[in-house]
């Protein structure tokens, strides 16, 4: 190659060269823009065993237990208990058996024969949470998540896509991580419109061939990352061989991917009462209750899968099902009066983003459920009615003095004409009243509602935290519009921090610090509301301590200090009165020796 690179054309000369070519082949629709084709050099420049070290340490560490994941679905999701614990159970199985899998790599003969995947199947209506809850699983995991709509894949990808493109796509969302594309989530939503008619003409041709395109990749197969109909994943082969000389075949296994499809299944309930019929006389007429339609899915069996349009070896690759019920306006309501329900949440912060806080009134959120119930779409109806609620508000308060609003139940039934009393007479005592009592409620419920679960967070995040921290947890909670997991994840990496600095300090100058539960509370204060992390907190505030602790090593011999709250407010005075006390106990030892 070093003889012939005089040859080799420069990076603009083939990007002239390839342009050309491609408006030859496809018009102007496509054309090479270096800088976003092009991979990074450094991605192609790693050595074999620096790629092995890359993808050692890549490899997700899981150890949750199915109850600790069904605990954090539980702080999210209302009602759907039963899918809840199918879903924590399987998932947490299926990460902790890749987990043993990979520990006992090379010790079974007949190791990944018949390896059966748990991939699962969501029945349920729209808006009942299914999206949501695989969302924060996925995010709660830490592995790539990829979401798709059945309907717009074909078998062969000449319309819409390839069934294989959700793989690749989790290469993208894992930043290159080949390792960790490999443990990712693939859910595909609307599976149930992929199901065949019966018939053999028409689009149930292509749905079949969709579901057979599923099967290998729900299985174990290794898909390509450059295919012939993708332009770009070309041109980086090109230009990988350009600049190496070598021909570079990339793949990714699925054996360990997570296949989670979805869909409402209108009608599925008749197949499954006729069945019930057959088997037993008059059973599926003993159904009564509420949710009728889900009672009857929850007797799903394969054979009624197939009935719909299934193919059998497709239903054969979901072995899971996970049945969700329709909600209720109770439901709904609690959904709304949930402190974690980013509906709620998610309306605080847009009023903040102008320096205004509001509050709702238990009534206004009733309301809010009855006027949701009535969209029948479930959760989404939720934030059909409060934006509609809400909008003329969001639009003409940022441009007024007030910082504060309530929304109470005439709110929610009259928006315009309550917009206008509000105007007319913002600082009206009852309704400034009416806010302060409401955020008081919320900061003591908040509290509460953590101090009765204290046990619960304690083994989740494996660290204790004092009366002090929970306060200040549920003062973010309000003041951010955060998650309670939120605020507690960052609260427990600010402590992580700060005994990293312990270590790094001792390390260092062969000085032992040790903070105090208050001093810990104090900087995971400061570190949350500067936005700092709590090491670079205690390097700050604590960088004249390396000098004045070494002075009284070296004259003391004293080698651990505690420190406090106090010293994390004043530290400089702190130190001064560290050392002062120091040398007064030096003088003190030898008077007494010279006495």
């Amino acid at each position: 190659m070093k003889d012939s690179d005089s040859k080799i054309p420069g990076q603009k000369e083939l990007e002239k060269e390839l342009n050309e070519y491609l408006g030859k082949k496809y018009g102007d629709r496509i054309r090479l823009v270096v800088p976003m084709l092009f991979p990074k050099p450094q991605t192609e420049e790693v050595s074999k065993d620096e790629k092995e070290i890359i993808g050692k340490k890549a490899k997700i560490q899981f150890d949750l237990k199915p109850e600790e994941l069904e605990a954090f679905l539980n702080d999210y999701i209302i009602r759907q208990e039963e899918a809840k614990e199918i879903l924590a159970t399987k998932i947490c199985t299926h990460f902790n058996r890749i987990k043993f899998t990979e520990m006992t790599k090379g010790k079974t003969r007949y190791e990944g024969v018949g390896h059966i995947k748990n991939n699962i199947l969501m029945i349920g209506p729209t808006g009942v949470g299914k999206t949501y809850l695989i969302k924060l699983i996925a995010r709660k995991i830490g592995v790539p998540f990829v979401k798709g709509d059945a309907t717009k894949f074909s078998e062969t990808g000449y319309v819409g896509g390839d069934v294989e493109d959700l793989v690749r796509d989790l290469v993208y969302e894992a930043d290159g991580d080949m390792e960790m594309a490999q443990y990712g989530i693939i859910y595909l939503d609307e599976i149930d419109k992929i199901a065949s008619s019966n018939h053999t003409i028409g689009p149930d041709v292509s749905r079949t061939g969709v579901q057979r395109a599923l099967l290998k990749p729900m299985e174990e197969t290794e898909v390509d990352l450059k295919v012939p109909h993708d332009p770009i994943s070309q041109l980086e082969a090109i230009e990988h061989y350009r600049r190496t000389g070598k021909k570079e075949k990339r793949t990714i296994n699925t054996k360990h991917i997570l296949f989670i499809m979805s869909g409402a299944f209108n009608g599925l309930e008749e197949m499954v009462k006729r069945r019930l019929n057959r088997e037993g006389i008059g059973f599926g007429a003993e159904i009564r209750s509420k949710d009728e339609r889900g009672e009857y899915l929850k007797q799903v069996k394969a054979e009624d899968l197939i009935t719909f349009g299934f193919e059998s070896e497709f239903i054969g690759r979901l072995p899971v099902a996970a049945i969700f019920e329709k909600l209720e306006i109770e439901d709904l309501y609690a959904i709304l009066k949930n402190p974690n329900n980013p509906i709620i949440l998610g309306k605080k912060k847009d009023f903040k983003s102008y320096g205004i806080d509001i509050q709702f009134e238990e009534d206004a959120l009733y309301e809010l459920a009855v006027k949701a119930y009535e969209e029948k779409t479930g959760a989404r109806g939720l934030v059909s009615a409060v934006e509609k609620v809400l909008l003329k508000f969001e639009k003409r308060l940022p441009s007024t003095d007030i910082r504060q609003f309530v929304v109470t139940r005439e709110v929610v039934e009259h928006p315009e004409q309550e917009l206008k009393r509000l105007l007319e007479n913002p600082m009206h005592p009852e309704r400034l009243a009416r806010f302060e009592k409401l955020l008081s409620r919320e900061k003591k419920a908040l509290k509460e509602s953590i101090l009765s679960r204290e046990g619960e967070f304690r083994r989740r995040y494996g660290v204790a935290f004092p009366e002090s921290r929970i306060d200040l947890i549920a003062r973010r909670m309000v003041e951010k519009g955060y998650d309670v997991n939120t605020v507690f994840e960052e609260a427990v990496e600010v402590q992580r921090q700060v005994e990293e600095f312990e270590r790094e300090f001792q390390q260092k100058n062969g000085i032992r610090l040790q903070f105090d539960g208050e001093a810990i509370g104090r900087i995971t204060e400061m570190a949350l509301e500067e936005d700092m992390s709590g090491e670079r907190v205690c390097s700050r505030l604590l960088k004249d301590y390396e000098h004045g602790m070494k002075l009284i090593r070296d004259r003391m011999g004293r080698r651990e200090f505690v420190i406090t709250k106090e010293a994390i407010d004043d530290p400089e005075g702190y130190l001064n009165r560290v050392i002062q006390e120091a040398y007064g106990r030096r003088f003190d030892l030898e008077a007494e020796g010279n006495g």
